[in-house]
């Protein structure tokens, strides 16, 4: 039964395992498990790509809008409808301060869908600013606002965005002078600098007293995002704004973050509606301190503050053999001075030091010196106990005053006009790809723009993919401690295998009856043992028998003695009824009597002779 209980825990142990590495494998293609994933629309199942197949077997279609868009580009035909940026960028060196660096539009270097290009930032260390007018401007009143486009960090990214701006209406907007200064309601989008991933989302909020406006910044994510600006795929970034108020950020149609524009936003929209009053100031008579010395407090006469906390232990002994005139270090007798040492330049050459040979057997060398111990007079310097004080007044602070500069906006939904949209980026990584740009009102229009462009581009990237055993070595390069799940896994079935098919382990019956092996040596005191062992076993064996034959004994009697008393009674009842029947009948009761009595000794005689040849055979 153990040993089967001990199967069963490597069997469990081992299902473990394998659940562990899956697991890790799949969070290796998926998001954390805060992650609130989408169902994907059904529509993108319709562009029917055989995994099997090369990309280069694939038919691309340029997506199309199935609904109402303020906004689409693909930049697969040509680039018409946007505007490179002429300006410059203020408080910055002149050098680096141009807006020169370079857009082209070109296909994915991996993973490429025949016809599928999109907009790449080419240039490295340098600013980069492009934008195009909207279809028609977006107003913020009762309808949500869905904004989505694809990236892809071809070369990973070191430290650049790929977010977007939706530039606010304005009578004044020139996009040939988009910079960093020009309005703008919404940005969003990746932002990467040294191990700061980000997901922006952030907007400008006009204060309705002064008109001025504020960024509102969304909190950041709980996921990892670290995997979409290294993993060198196109992903999918969508921003949802509703009208009640609530925004989501997704990435490849998972829910990344969520929240109110009321609630989760940094700083809050709305101010609070109570202030700290400026011109209240602390009294200086107050008391902040929950414990004071005991001003009653005496130092005890005995305390003295000049003991030291250490002092030389007056019971150690010099260990025997100290070699008290041989240094810790030596010149190396093996050094020699260097070809091109000058002294006039380095100085006069000293051989390295190098620790004495005669101190490695040594328990030490040079000047011995008593070790340190803790005085045990010590007390330190003396303080006075600490009681609660009596002034306490607790923590001041300032009293509270209407906040002059509170208003409450209900509905921050409702921002200022979108009519562009613009990239205006810096970036030390170059080739970052930008494709599929679309503005609407509709979840559905989104997914079905998705389906056609993203959908296929993930379809194609898939196939693509390496197999299992290269994913998985990929997986322990980014987690060492995968080798050893990977180890034990391969292991287990070996292990189960010889747990359960294994011989079972002889039991200790089996040894008893087990011969001996004679070409097995034996020592003479082995020898001796096993005859100790032996004689005994023999003493024992006698004593059970002989108190099996004092038993027997002792039954016989008890037979013998019933049998006497039987024939007295059978006797003294023939007295009494003396017909010749009747003795006839009792004799051959009697004789019944006694044969049953005779069969009973012959059984238990038998029975005694059978367990003596047991013991016999147990002897042999």
């Amino acid at each position: 039964i153990t040993r089967m209980h001990f199967q069963w825990d490597w069997l469990c142990l081992g299902v473990l395992i394998i659940s562990s590495v899956a697991a890790e494998i799949e969070n290796e293609e998926t998001l954390d498990a805060d992650v609130e994933v989408e169902d994907f629309d059904k529509q993108s199942e319709e562009a029917d790509v055989d995994r099997d197949k090369s990309s280069l077997e694939v038919v691309y279609q340029t997506p199309k809008p199935t609904g109402e868009v303020y906004f689409t580009e693909t930049f697969d035909g040509v680039l018409a409808g946007w505007v490179l940026s002429k300006t410059k960028k203020e408080d910055t060196d002149d050098n680096i301060a141009k807006y020169d660096g370079k857009w082209e539009v070109e296909e994915l270097k991996e993973n490429t869908v025949p016809g599928d290009r999109g907009l790449v930032l080419k240039s490295v260390a340098k600013h980069h600013a492009i934008s195009a007018m909207l279809t028609k401007a977006f107003i913020f009143d009762n309808k949500p606002l869905i904004v989505q486009y694809e990236v892809n960090f071809q070369e990973g990214i070191d430290c650049g965005g790929a977010y977007i701006k939706l530039l606010s209406s304005s009578g004044d907007l020139n996009l040939e002078y988009f910079f960093d200064k020009t309005p703008y309601t919404i940005m969003f989008g990746p932002d990467k600098c040294g191990e700061d991933y980000k997901l922006h989302f952030i907007f400008r909020h006009k204060n309705p007293k002064t008109g001025e406006y504020d960024e509102k910044h969304a909190k950041r994510p709980d996921v990892d995002l670290k995997k979409f600006y290294l993993d060198k795929k196109t992903h999918l970034y969508t921003l949802v704004l509703k009208p009640d108020d609530t925004f989501e950020m997704l990435i490849d149609q998972s829910v990344v973050s969520k929240g109110s524009l009321l609630e989760d936003m940094v700083p809050s929209v709305n101010p609070p509606k109570e202030i700290e009053d400026p011109s209240d100031k602390k009294p200086d008579d107050w008391d902040e301190r929950p414990k004071i010395p005991d001003p009653n407090a005496v130092k005890p006469d005995d305390w003295d503050e000049d003991e030291p906390s250490k002092i030389e232990d007056p019971d150690a002994v010099k260990p025997e053999g100290w070699l008290d005139d041989e240094p810790q270090y030596i010149p190396d007798p093996n050094a020699k001075k260097p070809k091109d040492w000058d002294e006039e330049i380095d100085g006069e050459w000293e051989a390295p030091q190098i620790p004495n040979p005669k101190c490695e057997t040594a328990p030490g060398c040079g000047h011995w010196v008593r070790p340190m111990k803790n005085n045990p007079n010590y007390k330190g310097k003396w303080k006075a106990p600490m009681i609660d004080n009596p002034n306490y007044q607790g923590i001041w602070s300032p009293r509270k005053i209407p906040n002059p500069d509170y208003f409450e906006d209900l509905h921050p939904f409702k921002m200022t006009t979108v009519s562009a949209i613009g990239l205006e980026l810096w970036s030390m990584t170059s080739d970052i790809y930008f494709d599929n740009f679309i503005i609407c009102s509709e979840k559905e229009v989104a997914d079905r723009w998705a389906a056609d462009g993203w959908g296929l581009k993930k379809l194609v990237a898939s196939a693509n993919e390496p197999g299992m055993f290269s994913q998985l070595v990929t997986a322990a390069e980014d987690h060492p401690w995968l080798w050893v799940l990977y180890i034990l896994t391969l292991a287990l079935p070996v292990g189960l295998g010889v747990l359960f098919c294994w011989p079972a382990k002889k039991t200790d019956e089996d040894i008893d009856y087990k011969k001996p092996d004679v070409s097995k040596p034996i020592t003479k005191g082995e020898l001796k043992q096993e005859r100790e062992d032996l004689e005994d076993d023999e003493i024992e064996l006698e004593e059970e028998k002989e108190n099996e034959e004092t038993a027997e004994d002792e039954r016989r009697e008890m037979e013998e003695t019933k049998r006497e008393v039987i024939k007295d009674a059978k006797k003294m009842g023939r007295e009494a009824f003396p017909s010749e029947e009747e003795g006839e009948g009792g004799e051959d009761i009697d004789d019944e009597e006694e044969n049953e009595v005779a069969d009973g000794s012959q059984e238990e005689g038998d029975k005694s002779n059978k367990s003596g040849s047991e013991d016999e055979v147990s002897l042999a």
